[in-house]
C-alpha cells in the first residue's frame, strides 16, 4: 500500500491542501490501496480563509509515508520556529518523495533536506528561504532534485503533484490524473 500525507498547520493556504487532496485522491480511482491523509498537530487546523479542517492523523505518520506534501501559508513561517514541531519529522529523501508548495519549502529547508540544493517558493518568501542557505530559483514554478520537489504559485500544485504521481507510479497515470482536471478542450480524461 502506498501512502501520501498532506501536512496542514494553522493558517495554511486553502487551495494548497484542497487541490492536492483532490489530485491525489484521483489516484485512488486506479489504485484502491492508495491512501491519502491530511495530518497536523491538532485535530483541527484553521485555513487562512477561515475554514476549520479536521485532520485525519498526526504528523508522525509522515515518517513512513511514500509522499509527504507540505502546504504553504502564514503558518509555515511559524512552524519552522517550533523545534518541537520539527523534531517530530524523521523523513528520508532517499526513500520518500518530499515536496512543498510556496512557503512550505521553508519547512523542508528547516528539516535540512534542501541543504546544497536549489528550490523555488513564493516571492514573499525568497529571502527567508535564502536564509537557510538554499539557492532560490525565482523564475520557475517547479524545481526538483531526485525525490525532493518545490513549487511556487498555488496552481503549480498540478505540476508538482503530477511529478510526484509519476515518481510513485508512472507517466500514464500522471497524465490521466492531470488531464481529468484540465479545462474542456485541453485533454480531458474521465475518471469519475
Amino acid at each position: 500500500m502506498k501512502k501520501a500525507i498532506i501536512v496542514s498547520f494553522e493558517t495554511f493556504t486553502d487551495i494548497d491542501i484542497f487541490l492536492s487532496w483532490d489530485l491525489l485522491n484521483r489516484v485512488k480511482l486506479r489504485d484502491k490501496d492508495f491512501q491519502v491523509k491530511i495530518v497536523g498537530t491538532e485535530n483541527f487546523h484553521k485555513s487562512v480563509c477561515g475554514i476549520n479542517l479536521a485532520t485525519q492523523g498526526h504528523i508522525e505518520e509522515c515518517n513512513d509515508a511514500d509522499l509527504v506534501f507540505f502546504a504553504s501559508g502564514p503558518g509555515a513561517r511559524e512552524v519552522v520556529k517550533d523545534k518541537s514541531f520539527l523534531d517530530r519529522f524523521k523523513l528520508n529523501p532517499e526513500k520518500q518523495i518530499i515536496c512543498s508548495m510556496c512557503s512550505g519549502s521553508l519547512i523542508i529547508a528547516a528539516l535540512g533536506h534542501l541543504k546544497g540544493l536549489s528550490a523555488t517558493t513564493y516571492p514573499t518568501v525568497f529571502e527567508l528561504l535564502r536564509n537557510y542557505g538554499v539557492e532560490v530559483i525565482e523564475d520557475t514554478h517547479l524545481v526538483t532534485h531526485d525525490n525532493i520537489g518545490t513549487a511556487a504559485g498555488c496552481l503549480a500544485a498540478v505540476d508538482l503533484i503530477g511529478w510526484a504521481i509519476e515518481k510513485m507510479y508512472n507517466r500514464e497515470l500522471k497524465n490521466e490524473v492531470i488531464a481529468s482536471v484540465l479545462p474542456i478542450g485541453q485533454g480531458q480524461a474521465c475518471m469519475y
